[in-house]
């Protein structure tokens, strides 16, 4: 039961990877005054399973000066990472559940920088190295933050469970009483994503394609699901944390999707950010307001316990 139920996960999380490159195409598309795909099918639905056929059956570049097993082995790295991350999705209906999944999530998050890094360094290209090292900086940077952040949920809901969540959340959001933490939380999931404005590891006007310069074909396909992966498990644990867990409810996967069109429209309307501004914002900003707001919350709790 436990293998059936992640499989029918893993098949509707990829088919909602498939829909969610169309859905960015087609509202950057709107953004920018026009139609986006429209050609491929009814209103352009079947375009993501021909982008996908064409990238699968493109010819695989071989670079002779690569360190060629690491140069494979990294995307199928990061999409096996994906794939773990999600046997995380809450479920109420006896098939597993985790005890400590926040601290697998940082476990897994903490393992995601292999990948870019390997992709960037076994390609042998200064561009893909630099884009990797950038990447790699700027996710380590920004999971210290996170970690604090989901610290201070933690000493709420007295577990690492993402149910528990759903069962300290009935009466009252966790986003109604720590806005700026909520703010905090998005950026870094941008950043922890690698998606604009903080894309530096894909950076084109400075680095070409960034860490996935050297990948073509099916290489790429993995690195592109991964990341729209990565975007979706993101999305469901922001509504996880912060805004209620009823999975049995129509607006929990609304409020996903609204989170993902999110990530979308700030790819359309923001503009790259400076690399040093992005450290800056992580360090001086992010860092002491979740350790603030941290030790608020522990003092609340302390405080309450003893009454």
């Amino acid at each position: 039961m436990f293998i059936i139920s992640y499989l029918v996960i893993l098949i509707f999380i990829l088919v909602s990877v498939a829909f969610v490159t169309l859905l960015e195409r087609k509202v950057l598309g709107y953004i920018q005054l026009r139609k986006g795909p429209n050609k491929v099918g009814f209103m352009g639905l079947l375009q993501p399973f021909s982008d996908g056929l064409k990238l699968f059956f493109k010819e695989q570049a071989y670079l002779y000066k690569s360190n060629m097993l690491i140069y494979h082995l990294s995307p199928i790295f990061m999409l096996l990472l994906s794939f773990i991350i999600w046997s995380l999705y809450p479920m109420m209906i006896n098939v597993y559940s985790f005890n400590f999944g926040i601290l697998f999530f940082m476990c897994c998050t903490g393992m995601g920088v292999y990948g870019v890094m390997m992709c960037g360094w076994s390609s042998n290209s200064n561009y893909a190295l630099l884009g990797g090292l950038r990447s790699v900086a700027q996710t380590i940077s920004y999971e210290i933050s996170m970690s604090f952040i989901m610290l201070t949920f933690i000493i709420f809901v007295f577990g690492f469970n993402l149910l528990d969540f759903m069962f300290y959340q009935k009466y009252v959001w966790f986003m109604l009483f720590s806005l700026p933490m909520f703010f905090c939380w998005l950026s870094s999931c941008l950043a922890e994503t690698n998606r604009p404005p903080f894309d530096f590891a894909e950076g084109e006007s400075e680095l070409v394609s960034g860490f996935n310069v050297e990948y073509s074909g099916g290489l790429f396909a993995f690195i592109f699901l991964s990341e729209y992966m990565n975007i979706i498990f993101m999305s469901m644990l922001t509504v996880v944390m912060f805004m209620g867990c009823d999975i049995w409810s129509i607006m929990f996967y609304v409020s996903v999707v609204m989170i993902i069109f999110w990530f979308i429209w700030v790819r359309g309307v923001l503009p790259r950010f400076r690399y040093d501004k992005l450290m800056y914002l992580t360090w001086k900003l992010f860092l002491p307001l979740s350790l603030n707001y941290f030790l608020l919350f522990f003092g609340l709790l302390i405080l309450f316990i003893n009454d």
